[in-house]
């Protein structure tokens, strides 16, 4: 595993070889089951492919201290959310070809393990996830958690078919996007019985054993409960309770549970039937004792349990198996491999083990059966099935663009915005790009449609020109009494009560503004200043931060006509120092905003800054504009493109950044504040990144497809995992044009030169 390869060359290996695979999970000599999975995994793809070995990134639990093996290439200390990071980093510059995580929420810090979202969100090559928990009825937290992971892998693997169906039924998650591939087995011993038992000290006894990390919720008292019956029976029987307590049990517990066993077994008078192996076994003395037992017993007390390693070994050995019927059970147990008793019922549970060690032939069925099955269980066969899976990955996997080569720019054209307004207004959605009336109109969308048509008809462009007028006709009749603005239109022309919002009057302000700074017709002009005007007394009201920069927009378009309206300065100023003292309030050494979270508009809230920082001769003002600013491309801009944040999850202050999901939106909006700074500062950096931003709707982005069709006018509503939507709604179609008319119009359909300043305001 080189670190520092070229990927290029990396990318050229990767076809003329199997793949590599790192894997991420606990790893031995830690002490879990997801600790014994993941090396089992590793050592069988290196089998298959031992050119390139499997590598393991292991997850370390505070304080633990472990002498790991030479494959694994990378710790992780699970409750440092840097070493996600830095794993990421690693693994981005080493020769790995897939990713595969081994996910249980307890190996992995942060609430309900979220912080392996860092390690997901960076690394580069395929994820395949491996969920070793499937809840039937999980917390809202659990099951937030699982569709992130599910967001985030290019695959799914489960251990069970009842796991898929969970997925689909309690999580909302695909099937297309999951395989179920059965927990890995070792070989079936190929010493007998008689030999097995003398080779582990128990010659010429009934062996019965349960195995695997001790705690109460193994149930082991119900076993030991049941045996007076069947010693009284079969007095030959020997239980053996193999596998040290489970650390977590041990940290918060200490021994209690198996003392307390022991102490019943005491008071049973069992000593010389019940022995506890307090140890961690290895894997080839857990073969052993495997090959020596009669009945294998799994008595757990939850239903929920959807896999067990333990009981896919026993059936994988071809041993008789008595379990509880928890979920992998039930699954694994079907069709005469095992026999399933009641849960807690010490009675039913000493009935079956009397039947199965009193009758040879039914044992040995139940032996047939599960040997039968543990066949397609091998390591072998599971790391073949691991294989297909990453190919598919690869295969399917997001490609990035390696190099970017600027296209030109294209100039705007307003007919895809044509076809989606009608004569009441702009429809909001667009499936497949065609207007669906099923949801009507909204304010917001007409206020910044409103926008791009009248710069639009001031650059001459006929068509937004015959969009003005219906846009402001709508504005003007969803106006309201006070002046606020009602937002949801049905199809059947009536305002639906109570949707009007801070964000709606600030969107319709943004507009008035617009046409009042811009518009080539005197009309439209004072149309649009006696709605602004009716508007303007509830605009110092507003609190919400993004409602805030709107209105700010749009009063700087108002104050360009009307530079000397004290009242519109006074709100104007006012709203400044609402955001001002709240960027005080929030600020930190790294997190320069003004809210806890990113979402979505983000790069309105510092152009708005700018802007009353320009209109003011504020400095301060200007530079906290500019300082939001850079913390937001910062955040969002790599060395090759654009990486928004997506509004599956948003991104909190310290929290991780939703990749998927990214809207149009953040493109033209931070396209549009980097020419207002440049205009300010006439530093070219930042009209390098509003070129950038209006590129990643033409495909310069994580996925390397375009969003935007030149041809059409067309905008995909979002860059989602498997590439850009199938819906061009209003908003992104508006966006586009708000996007690329924010640059110069000598910058059209040519590669930028840093040439004239944009004169677009607002």
């Amino acid at each position: 595993m080189g670190a520092g390869a070229d990927e290029r060359c990396r990318e050229v290996s990767a076809t003329e070889r199997s793949p590599r695979a790192a894997l991420v999970g606990t790893s031995p000599p830690r002490r879990c089951g997801i600790a014994t999975f993941t090396d089992d995994l590793r050592r069988a793809l290196t089998a298959r492919h031992p050119e390139v070995p499997a590598v393991q990134l292991a997850l370390t639990d505070a304080g633990g201290s472990y002498d790991y093996g030479v494959d694994v290439v990378f710790e992780i200390n699970d409750s440092q959310l840097s070493d996600y990071r830095s794993a990421a980093e690693f693994v981005n510059a080493s020769d790995v070809d897939v990713v595969c995580v081994q996910h249980e929420f307890g190996i992995f810090g942060g609430p309900v393990g979220r912080h392996v979202d860092e390690l997901l969100q960076h690394v580069k090559a395929p994820i395949v996830t491996t969920l070793h928990t499937v809840l039937a009825d999980p917390s809202p937290a659990i099951r937030e958690a699982t569709r992130r992971l599910a967001a985030r892998s290019d695959r799914l693997v489960v251990l069970a078919d009842r796991a898929l169906e969970l997925l689909e039924t309690a999580y909302g998650i695909g099937g297309g996007l999951v395989t179920v591939i059965p927990h890995g087995v070792p070989d079936p011993p190929t010493i007998g019985l008689d030999a097995a038992k003398a080779a582990i000290g128990w010659p010429g006894r009934k062996v019965l054993l349960t195995f695997g990390l001790l705690g109460p919720d193994k149930g082991i008292e119900v076993v030991i409960d049941a045996l007076p019956a069947v010693v009284a029976a079969h007095p030959d029987l020997v239980y053996l309770v193999l596998g040290a307590t489970h650390p977590h049990v041990q940290r918060s517990a200490g021994e209690a549970y198996r003392e307390s066993l022991q102490q019943r077994v005491r008071e049973l008078g069992l000593a010389d039937h019940v022995v506890f192996v307090d140890r961690y076994v290895s894997l080839e003395e857990l073969r052993g004792h495997l090959a020596a037992t009669d009945l294998y017993i799994t008595p757990y007390h939850g239903a929920d349990q959807i896999v067990s390693g333990t009981l896919a070994y026993a059936v994988g050995m071809g041993r008789a198996v008595i379990s509880t019927p928890y979920r992998y059970a039930v699954e694994l147990l079907a069709d005469g491999r095992g026999h399933l008793v009641p849960f807690g019922d010490p009675a039913a549970m000493g009935t079956a083990m009397s039947r199965l060690l009193g009758d040879d032939e039914q044992r040995h069925e139940l032996q047939r059966r599960a040997l039968e099955h543990g066949r397609r269980m091998s390591w072998s066969a599971v790391a073949g099935a691991y294989d297909e899976v990453f190919a598919d990955a690869i295969a399917g996997h997001e490609r990035k663009p390696t190099a970017w080569a600027p296209v030109p720019i294209p100039a705007p054209t307003f007919s895809a915005l044509r076809s989606m307004t009608d004569d009441t207004g702009l429809f909001q959605h667009a499936p497949h790009g065609v207007p669906d009336r099923a949801h009507g109109y909204c304010t917001d969308d007409v206020g910044r449609a409103l926008v791009a048509s009248i710069h639009g008809a001031s650059a001459g462009d006929p068509v937004a020109a015959g969009l003005v007028p219906t846009y402001l006709s709508f504005l003007r009749s969803a106006q309201m009494a006070d002046g606020r603005f009602a937002n949801l239109l049905a199809y059947d022309r009536r305002f639906v009560p109570g949707t009007e919002s801070e964000d709606t009057l600030g969107q319709a302000v943004w507009g008035l503004g617009a046409v009042m700074g811009a518009s080539p017709d005197d009309g439209w002009r004072a149309l649009a200043t006696e709605i602004f005007e009716r508007a303007l007394p509830s605009l110092g009201e507003l609190t919400d931060t993004k409602a805030v920069a709107y209105a700010i927009t749009g009063l700087d378009g108002y104050l360009e006509r009307f530079p000397g309206a004290s009242a519109a300065r006074s709100t104007m100023r006012q709203l400044a120092t609402v955001l001002t003292s709240r960027l005080e309030d929030r600020r930190s050494l790294d997190w320069v905003w003004f809210d806890e979270e990113l979402t979505y508009a983000n790069a309105k809230v510092p152009e708005a800054l700018l802007l009353a920082g320009r209109a003011f001769e504020e400095e301060s003002w200007v530079a906290q504009g500019l300082a939001t600013l850079d913390f937001l491309l910062a955040a969002t801009q790599t060395d090759e493109y654009f990486d928004f944040v997506g509004n599956e999850l948003w991104q909190r202050r310290g929290g991780p950044r939703a990749v998927y999901g990214q809207q149009p939106i953040e493109a033209s909006f931070t396209a549009r504040a980097c020419v207002v700074a440049y205009e300010i500062t006439g530093d070219l950096r930042y009209l390098e990144s509003a070129r950038a931003a209006i590129e990643w709707l033409l495909g310069r982005n994580r996925l390397g497809v375009a969003l935007y069709r030149s041809d059409t006018g067309r905008c995909a509503d979002g860059l989602d995992r498997h590439g850009a939507s199938d819906n061009a709604g209003g908003e992104s179609v508006v966006c586009a044009l708000l996007a690329l008319l924010a640059l110069p119009i000598e910058t059209w359909q040519i590669p930028v030169d840093h040439g004239p300043r944009s004169a677009l305001r607002g």
